[in-house]
């Protein structure tokens, strides 16, 4: 009997390769222990604040703040990026002759419960941390897709974004008007529907994002929004980059959004907001990124006058339009024109809850959890997204 043997550098590469896996699932566990410390202080100061009035609500939040600090340092080592090669070849992985999905700009989960809701009249600021992993592509049949034979691959992208977002008592055909701005740093763009292992990029400016135009409508018993935004590239971007944290183009989102609540004093609602993303071409190409609608929101029940909310979010996306992707040059000077298909999709399902930071008298901040696990997905990396929102009305809000 002959058995096959395999080479020391293969062993190493997979023993490398399950410590970082382990480093990782480690990482994630800490930062759940971080979550749990930071919800346990906050729901034991809301109990006895007659007492400790805010002080334990703030060390919550101090510590799920330092908990995704330790989460980013931690992980920096194990952070990954896409070259040219891989993500040409998880293109051409898709179908014979290769049919790619290029994504857009709209960040996935960003809005959940109430987000057809425009806040009330003030100033508000924000730091928003995003992360989405994943180590599945998804083929036009939702069959799974290995670019890479025998190595599956998997990418971690994590964002930060201060956020500034305005709403004035001035009213535009009948509606409060608003702006809002995010400057948001990342770790990677996922571009492609490809995944590889590769070495580290440091968190690096990203597109920025700019909402000229908020429009909010507020009833009896529902609340409408609607408005443009853009996203300029500002990220690092070179047309077959290793080191990529922009798209390489513009994109213009017009969007329009409800929330329904079902009973009158409006503690029991659903939301749903509609954003179709048009783009530019792409930098130093004729590559254009096809249309795309995205629908987000979710449904739950308040409490606290609307400062402890408890629900689940949804997100849905579509490609309407086919990519136009042109031509590329492989290494050797092979030349190959990429074909597309629309059948981009994914669905994300997952819980939404809002918890106030407050004293007895004053609310500091609400700071927003939501977590999806993704299905669905058609030509497309499929993963899991976490979002968390701090978010500071200037000047803090009396309680009542």
């Amino acid at each position: 009997m002959t058995m096959a043997t395999r080479s020391a550098q293969d062993l190493a590469e997979d023993r490398t390769s399950m410590a970082a896996t382990r480093t990782l699932l480690a990482a994630d566990r800490t930062l759940m222990a971080w979550v749990r410390t930071s919800l346990s202080m906050n729901s034991f100061g809301f109990t006895i604040y007659k007492v400790l009035d805010g002080f334990l609500s703030a060390l919550g939040t101090a510590a799920i703040v330092m908990g995704i600090l330790e989460y980013l340092t931690t992980i920096r080592p194990l952070r990954q990026r896409f070259s040219l090669l891989g993500v040409l070849c998880g293109l051409m992985a898709l179908a014979a002759p290769a049919r790619a999905q290029l994504n857009g700009s709209h960040l996935l989960g960003a809005f959940g419960v109430n987000s057809g809701s425009q806040p009330q009249p003030g100033v508000y600021a924000a730091l928003f941390y995003f992360r989405y992993d994943t180590d599945e592509i998804r083929g036009a049949n939702g069959e799974t897709v290995r670019p890479f034979p025998g190595d599956p691959g998997s990418v971690v992208v994590n964002a930060l974004a201060p956020m500034l977002w305005y709403v004035s008592k001035a009213e535009v055909l009948g509606a409060n008007y608003g702006a809002f701005v995010a400057i948001p740093f990342a770790t990677s763009s996922i571009e492609a529907p490809a995944i590889a292992l590769s070495e580290a990029v440091d968190m690096s400016l990203a597109d920025l994002l700019v909402r000229p135009v908020d429009l909010g409508w507020h009833m009896k018993r529902a609340d409408v929004s609607a408005g443009l935004q853009f996203y300029a590239p500002t990220g690092r971007y070179e047309r077959g980059g290793n080191e990529n944290i922009g798209k390489g183009m513009w994109t213009w989102e017009p969007f329009v959004g409800t929330t329904v609540f079902l009973d009158e004093k409006k503690t029991v609602s659903l939301a749903t907001v509609a954003y179709w993303e048009f783009h530019s071409k792409k930098e130093d190409s004729n590559t254009r990124v096809g249309q795309i609608l995205t629908l987000q929101g979710g449904g739950g029940k308040s409490f606290l006058g609307g400062g402890l909310i408890i629900g689940a979010a949804y997100y849905g996306q579509w490609k309407l339009t086919e990519d136009v992707l042109g031509r590329f040059v492989l290494p050797g000077g092979r030349e190959i024109v990429l074909d597309v298909d629309d059948t981009h999709r994914v669905f994300g399902f997952g819980p939404d809850v809002t918890l106030p930071v407050a004293s007895r008298t004053k609310l500091f901040a609400l700071v927003n959890i939501r977590y999806f696990w993704e299905s669905g997905a058609r030509m497309k990396t499929q993963g899991n997204n976490l979002l968390v929102t701090a978010t500071f009305p200037i000047p803090s809000v009396t309680v009542k």
